[in-house]
């Protein structure tokens, strides 16, 4: 699948959307928004698709909103983000909390688990877009900053809302309202990242932890997990047991809890269908 400005590729059951301007380390335009978007619902759309890779080409992950763009918005242009209100269709399986309809909000609309492979610089937007993703790995080059503060902007679609939750409050303030840059150990030791990599093995280690999830556990529980989760940032315990208590009877009507009985059982490998 051809875009402008990123690289869409599916193998064994693994999408790979790459954000492609490496000679600007991937700077995000108006272009790459739309391009995103739509590479991300295809792919959650896709039932061959499983888990979804989201990369940069070349040295970076994201460096942020490209200051051409930025410079147009300070001489009266238009904005980098598409804020046009059109509705996208729900994904079978997805949340459809409108929290997850914002511009820059959807990844957790999509039913696929989604890692962020982050490369190299995460900035801006890009820092954004990498905590949207339900995993993040980093290279161990890999360097950090919320940028905003420097530009004489503010906290971007959601930030404020999402980097408390992973980081504390305290942690989030600093990194906000400093704009500092951060190295990935820091991220790691911040909770903002899961893993760091050597850099030369970002790639293979991300793809094998995609494989797991790819191969070896049921589609269906991963895209009723990964809402559940998203979606009990806003309910009480009361409410998020009695979804999980409803979603747990229409789980064991499914053919992937039959598989997932059959195949311990038989001690085989699973073969789930998403069904």
């Amino acid at each position: 699948m051809a875009y402008e400005t990123v690289l869409y590729d599916v193998a064994d059951r693994i999408c790979t959307i790459t954000l492609n301007r490496p000679d600007k380390l991937n700077a995000w335009t108006r272009q790459m928004h739309v391009d995103l978007k739509d590479a991300m619902h295809t792919a959650g759309a896709d039932p061959e698709v499983r888990v979804i890779i989201l990369t940069g080409a070349g040295r970076g992950f994201c460096a942020g909103a490209d200051m051409g763009g930025l410079q147009a918005i300070g001489a009266g242009g238009s904005a980098i983000a598409d804020r046009s209100t059109k509705a996208t269709p729900a994904l079978e399986g997805a949340s459809t909390l409108p929290e997850f309809k914002m511009s820059y909000s959807y990844f957790p609309a999509i039913p696929k688990f989604i890692i962020a492979a982050i490369n190299g610089p995460a900035a801006g937007l890009g820092f954004v877009i990498s905590l949207y993703a339900d995993l993040r790995f980093a290279a161990q080059s890999a360097v950090f900053t919320t940028a905003f503060a420097q530009r004489g902007l503010i906290a971007e679609h959601g930030v404020s809302w999402l980097l408390p939750r992973l980081v504390g409050l305290p942690a989030a303030m600093d990194l906000l309202c400093s704009a500092r840059k951060f190295r990935a150990p820091e991220a790691l030791s911040l909770g903002l990242v899961s893993r760091v990599i050597p850099d030369d093995k970002l790639t293979s280690e991300t793809r094998a932890y995609a494989a797991l999830l790819a191969n070896t556990v049921s589609p269906r529980s991963v895209a009723v997990m990964k809402r559940q989760i998203w979606e009990a940032e806003f309910q009480t315990l009361a409410e998020a047991t009695t979804q999980a208590n409803h979603e747990m009877e229409l789980s064991f009507l499914t053919a992937d809890f039959k598989e997932g009985v059959a195949h311990f059982l038989e001690k085989r490998a699973a073969r789930f269908t998403g069904k």
